[in-house]
């Protein structure tokens, strides 16, 4: 028997753990719901209810194709102990896994429990992550070849004698009420039907609008989640832009299409590269990627401003929106993502590990690469990638210019005029509002902002801080980047080519 262990590939279709194993024998499509992994603090119950729902409709795919998916609760070596002693088991299928430190420790287990028993665990690669990586040359080239493989067909298999086993609830895994009312549903099909639309319908002024809390709640793909927990695979996400692309261009249509979908095809690059980073580097989840900003911010976080962050309730009207929104939907957009990050590490002077945590378990689409890489991006403790403090304040001016965003989700504001609205202490019933419906600033941002600056630049002017940021842009950064040396404060020039500029 060849068991096939479902982690975050949850799929039939483009799953060439299961093709590969329908190949040598009968095949056992596995999902462990571990319990301990649900207890990490990275984890809460929007990312269960995405990933059940997942499952239930996988479990209807498999069906389909001759063997239901298989479910079973508990430690995964108990597990297949269970399943070796009952049906003696050949081999193990998986794809791998770039997870938070919980997963990896227990896929060291794994690989030591299959030595043991002589079994043989094929792992896959998944998307464009590649395991035991010696230099970044060469690696974007060999994910443009990664995706053009065909896309793999799904196996027929033969059904089996096996009980298929209930998925549990939220309460069963002890995790905590977490009300998400305006979550994106788990399952294939959602995660089909939204690249779809993207691509057709939604995607046209994607490039332009992905920086709007509104407008990008639209125009953006949305199906960050579906390749988090793997409904779709990177490469179907892909070739179908590329196909769009094509069709596109053959039917001479605008420009405003072509140049979004040219700027996505770059983001589903930039996906699996900051994966990339965890993959090469699993410290970075805990520990500062340059090594110079330890110490620089309490490690111990400061709950008098986490607290208010998290809940949105800073008194500025353009994070707490943010904050309110991301805790109603499971989701935020890029930019928004990066500004209350910075404001966390900056203007709060929060160690990021701890807002990091709280944006992990609020995140549906939480993919432990890209989170811990942005996370520390965010907060500037990378020594190679530019400082960007936002201005809370210019953001809600910019992104929110109606204030609709801000009126939706902090209705306590409803009495400020919206010639204040981003800045409600300059009204002139601020005294009415505010430490009233409303809290007052817990920070001045700008007093703020510019001690943050000087401390984040005190550390990187050595020529020890360099020669380590050299090292750490040789080992993790983009061969597209054109810095070799992050370390020093960037040019004019240099900061207006970035992709999202300094406020």
């Amino acid at each position: 028997m060849q068991i096939v262990w479902l982690k975050r590939d949850l799929r039939l279709h483009d799953n060439r753990a299961l093709a590969r194993a329908a190949q040598h024998g009968d095949v056992l499509p596995l999902y462990v719901v571990e319990p301990e992994l649900w207890r990490q603090p990275d984890h809460a119950g929007r990312h269960w209810a995405f990933v059940s729902e997942s499952l239930s409709e996988l479990r209807a795919d498999l069906a389909r194709a001759g063997q239901p998916l298989v479910v079973r609760t508990g430690d995964v070596i108990d597990v297949f102990e269970q399943l070796h002693a009952d049906h003696t088991l050949k081999a193990l299928w998986s794809h791998e896994e770039t997870g938070n430190d919980w997963t990896f420790q227990r896929d060291k287990r794994v690989a030591a429990w299959c030595r043991d028993k002589g079994i043989v665990w094929h792992e896959l690669q998944n998307h464009g992550v590649q395991r035991r990586l010696r230099t970044r040359d060469g690696w974007a080239k060999s994910w443009d070849q990664f995706m053009a493989e065909p896309i793999t067909k799904a196996p027929a298999m033969r059904p089996l004698q096996i009980d298929p086993g209930t998925l549990p609830s939220a309460r069963d895994l002890g995790l905590a009420p977490d009300p998400c009312d305006f979550r994106q549903p788990g399952g294939r099909q959602a995660g089909t039907d939204l690249l779809n639309t993207f691509l057709t319908e939604r995607g046209e002024t994607n490039r332009t609008a992905m920086s709007s809390p509104l407008a990008g709640a639209h125009a953006c793909s949305r199906i960050s989640p579906h390749l988090a927990w793997g409904t779709l695979s990177v490469r179907e996400a892909a070739q179908a832009t590329w196909a769009r692309q094509r069709e596109l261009k053959a039917q001479g249509c605008n420009t405003k299409w072509r140049a979004s979908l040219r700027s996505y095809t770059g983001r589903l690059h930039w996906h699996c590269h900051f994966i990339q980073k965890l993959e090469d580097e699993p410290r970075i989840e805990f520990e500062n990627l340059h090594r110079g900003y330890d110490g620089i911010r309490p490690s111990a976080p400061d709950q008098e401003r986490l607290t208010p962050w998290a809940r949105g309730e800073t008194g500025l009207p353009f994070v707490d929106a943010c904050m309110r929104s991301l805790r109603a939907t499971g989701w935020l957009n890029f930019r928004m993502r990066a500004m209350v990050m910075a404001t966390a590490s900056y203007h709060l002077w929060l160690d990021w590990r701890a807002p990091g945590l709280e944006l992990a378990r609020l995140f549906t689409d939480y993919e432990p690469g890209i989170h811990w890489s942005q996370t520390q991006m965010q907060s500037g403790t990378t020594g190679i990638n530019t400082i960007r403090i936002y201005n809370p304040v210019k953001q809600g001016h910019d992104q929110d210019p109606t204030g609709a965003f801000v009126r939706r989700w902090v209705p306590e504001l409803a009495a400020i005029p919206d010639a204040h609205l981003q800045e409600p202490w300059t009204a002139e019933n601020a005294r009415d509002v505010l430490g009233k419906a409303y809290p007052n600033p817990i920070i001045d941002h700008l007093s703020a902002a510019k001690q943050a600056r000087q401390r984040i630049w005190a550390v990187r002017g050595t020529d020890a801080f360099r020669a380590q940021a050299n090292s750490i842009q040789a080992k993790h950064g983009s061969r597209k980047s054109g810095n070799p040396n992050r370390g020093r404060r960037p040019t004019a020039k240099k900061q207006a080519q970035l992709s999202l500029p300094l406020d």
